[in-house]
Formats: structure tokens, sequence, C-alpha cells
């Protein structure tokens, strides 16, 4: 079946499936992108996996904090789930076809689990500025219902502007070609192929995006602020040290995905630059999702304790 099936108008057409264009490298070098993908992908699933075996199974990693941070956890082996092994089986097998239902199913889980998680971080910055600011009332203010609360409203916030976006993109009409110039079915480079007038959807996809990732995004650099006055009262300078090292590795998360997202979805979209695209989405849906794990647990003396305790477990 030929992938373009004319509907009888000029330069308009019913798209069947799409050829996903990924890196414009040499074909030489395809199999050490493969290599470096293949590994990323790998580290990020044993990273994420083990916090998530941690926390389930140490009684000590039985607070709120890590309750968050295992839904992180799996939000990332999830989202990274959505992109890389096409990605990988492009590269290996040089077979960058998608259908039309199997783009839309990568693009809808792609941007439910990016706005789930852009909500979800700040759920985890309301924990830390609730522990930090408030300790007497945490766990009031952090109780079971709570935490159960903020992750159902992460996930219903992701799928609703997910299915928006999903639903208004692909009512539009493709033309002229089928060649997504991405290594996978993203907002922007689908909007270069459609033959319709976008100038609406541009508006709401922007609007929708703005609430969804500006709005957590100044809340949590709030949450941050209100941390740091407060850990300026400490009077120890070890507790000063150690709250604004949590504070500056939390940070660093934040920075990466929410600066590279915002690039990304914020901007108009016909000043994107798609090499610069690429790279950038290399980095909140690639990058960011090995990070995670080492920086919000693994250099957390309370994760650290919890594996070696898991470990003497398995060795005896």
């Amino acid at each position: 079946m030929d992938s373009i099936t004319s509907v009888g108008q000029q330069n308009q057409t019913s798209v069947t499936e799409f050829i996903l264009i990924g890196f414009s490298i040499d074909p030489q070098n395809q199999s050490l992108l493969f290599a470096i993908g293949l590994l990323v992908y790998l580290s990020t699933l044993a990273g994420n996996l083990v916090i998530i075996t941690l926390i389930q199974v140490d009684q000590c990693l039985q607070t709120p904090m890590y309750f968050l941070l295992g839904n992180l956890s799996f939000i990332e082996i999830c989202y990274i789930s959505t992109t890389v092994p096409k990605m990988l089986w492009d590269l290996l097998l040089v077979d960058r076809r998608i259908s039309f239902i199997g783009c839309a199913l990568q693009m809808y889980f792609f941007v439910a689990l990016g706005g789930t998680e852009c909500v979800l971080l700040l759920a985890m910055a309301y924990d830390r500025f609730a522990a930090i600011c408030y300790p007497l009332r945490y766990t009031l203010l952090m109780s079971q219902k709570i935490c159960r609360g903020l992750l159902v409203t992460s996930w219903a916030i992701g799928s609703i502007n997910s299915s928006i976006h999903t639903a208004l993109v692909f009512s539009i009409n493709f033309c002229h070609s089928n060649n997504i110039d991405h290594f996978f079915c993203d907002i922007p480079p689908l909007l270069r192929l459609s033959c319709s007038d976008t100038l609406v959807l541009q508006i709401v996809t922007y609007t929708i995006s703005v609430c969804v990732i500006i709005v957590p995004f100044c809340l949590t650099l709030l949450s941050y602020i209100l941390i740091v006055f407060s850990v300026l009262k400490i009077r120890t300078t070890r507790g000063r040290i150690k709250a604004f090292s949590t504070c500056a590795s939390h940070l660093t998360v934040v920075s990466i995905f929410y600066g590279t997202i915002i690039y990304t979805y914020i901007r108009p979209f016909h000043n994107h630059s798609m090499e610069q695209e690429r790279l950038v989405s290399v980095l909140y849906a690639m990058i960011s999702p090995l990070l995670n794990p080492l920086i919000y647990s693994l250099r957390n003396k309370e994760v650290q304790g919890a594996l070696w305790r898991a470990l003497g477990k398995s060795r005896s």
C-alpha cells in the first residue's frame, strides 16, 4: 500500500504511514549511535528499576518523598520507552516507517508522560517545601491521602493535556511529504507536514503548553525560593549544606527537564531549527530519565543505605 493516498484535492493527501528521518549522520556511524542509545536505554532502565525495587522492599524508604520518587522512576521508564526502542530499531534495520496510528500513539504517550512529569516535579518540590519549611506539620501536609491525590492529579493533567494535543494534531491534513524530520513523532515536526492553516492549532497548543509547563515550573521555582529562605535560618552550617545540596540536585533535574521542553514547545514553531530541536529532544527524552535516579536517589544517603542493606541480604 502506498504510504500516501490522494484524496482528490491538489497538494492534499491522506497519510497512512510516516517515515522517521532520524539523525542526519553518516550511515557508517549508525552502529556507534545504536550502541550509545542502547547503553543509555539499558542504564536508564536499570537505574530506575533499582530505585523502584529499593523503595518497595526497604521500610526506611516508606515515606512520601520516596513514594513520589518511585513514581517518578516509573514515569521515566515509560517515558524513554516511548521513543528510544523505535529509534534503536530504525538504526539497526534502517526501517524508519511508522504507521499513522503508531505515530499518534507514540505522540500521545510521550506528551502524556511529559506532562505528568511536569506536575509530579511540582509535587516533589511541594514535598521538600513542606519538609523543610513546616517540619512539625509535615505528616499532615503530606499525608498518604494527599500523596495519592497529587499523583492522580499529575496523571490526570498529563492525560488530558496529551489527549487535546493528539486530537488537534492528527485532525489536520498532511501533504507534500510524509517524512518526519525527527527521530520520533512530536508536535513541531508534524505541524510542518500540514497543508492546513495551523495558526489556531498553534495558539491552542501554545496556551495549553504554558498552563502545563510554565505554571508548574514557576510554582516549582517558588517552592525552592521559599526553601532557600528557610534554609538560611538554619543555625548550623552542616544543616545548611545538607539542605542546599538536596535543593541543588533537584534544581539540576528541574532545569534540564523544564528548560529543554520550554525550548521545544513554548517557542513559535516556525522558529524551530530541526537540528537544534533533535539535540534538545535528546536531552529531555533520553538524558533526563538517565540522570534522575542518579541525582534524586542514588546520591541520597538513605537510598545508599537501603542499597547496601539489600546487597547484604542477597549475599547472606
